[in-house]
């Protein structure tokens, strides 16, 4: 399919997990694709990958926010679609009685202030063009409880959804869509480091999903392409639950 054929998408943490996976089939739609990431080395070789560009960009700096969303305006003339992706979940954010506040400050910078910068940037360009689309990364533990608990990591991706319906809300009048993306547990690298340090955790957190294992990237990617295209014009503000039943589950097949 070609549903973002010309559109120009920005994601973030394009680099790595489902942020690369959403560069290759943002690309295999069609999109012109800007590749923002922190780390140069993985975000050169994404944007080599699909034709796209690549930005280097600290996303809790709105220095960096608005350059980057400026680049990707002066060299393809408009911003389609944002999906604001980078995050962290880091091991020193653990129980609310472990984790310290430096740790908190800091997921919740990278986690939920980069979001509200990226929005706040991508949004004047859409209002321009009257149209556009916005997939933020939350959470499935952003609508559930887990007492294997990443307290700023939880608390962070709570925000991003509450944030997302509002400006779901608030610009809908005007063509922008704004919608949450909720994956559950993904077989990226930074869920492999976690569960590596910690198998049992791993296995605590796999029984619960129905499907019986964690997502792939790629399937993660297939919905933020969906919420960015055409196809989804009547969804905005929604808390869009890609999880493997998780959410749903009160007991799982053996």
């Amino acid at each position: 399919m070609r549903r973002l054929q010309d559109r120009v998408a920005v994601v973030t943490g394009a680099g790595s997990g489902i942020g690369l996976a959403t560069v290759r089939r943002f690309a295999e739609e069609g999109a012109k694709v800007v590749c923002v990431d922190i780390d140069e080395e993985t975000g050169v070789k994404a944007a080599g990958e699909v034709g796209g560009l690549f930005v280097k960009a600290d996303v809790t700096s709105e220095d960096d926010v608005v350059r980057m969303f400026g680049t990707a305006y002066e060299t393809y003339g408009s911003v389609d679609v944002a999906f604001n992706n980078a995050g962290i979940s880091p091991p020193d954010d653990d129980s609310i009685l472990e984790t310290g506040i430096d740790a908190w400050r800091r997921v919740q910078e990278v986690n939920l202030t980069s979001v509200y910068l990226c929005c706040k940037h991508a949004i004047p360009y859409m209002r321009r063009q009257g149209k556009g689309s916005i997939v933020n990364t939350a959470s499935f533990v952003a609508v559930m409880g887990s007492a294997t608990s990443q307290i700023s990591y939880t608390a962070s991706k709570g925000g991003v959804l509450a944030m997302s319906r509002e400006l779901g809300v608030q610009f809908a009048r005007e063509g922008i869509r704004v919608n949450a993306l909720c994956p559950g547990p993904v077989n990226t690298p930074l869920l492999r480091e976690l569960f590596a340090k910690d198998p049992e955790r791993a296995q605590r957190r796999l029984v619960h999903v129905p499907v019986g294992r964690f997502a792939e990237a790629s399937e993660i990617a297939a919905a933020v392409a969906f919420l960015a295209s055409d196809d989804a014009s009547f969804i905005t503000g929604a808390e869009f639950l890609v999880d493997g039943g998780i959410s749903g589950a009160y007991v799982t097949p053996l």
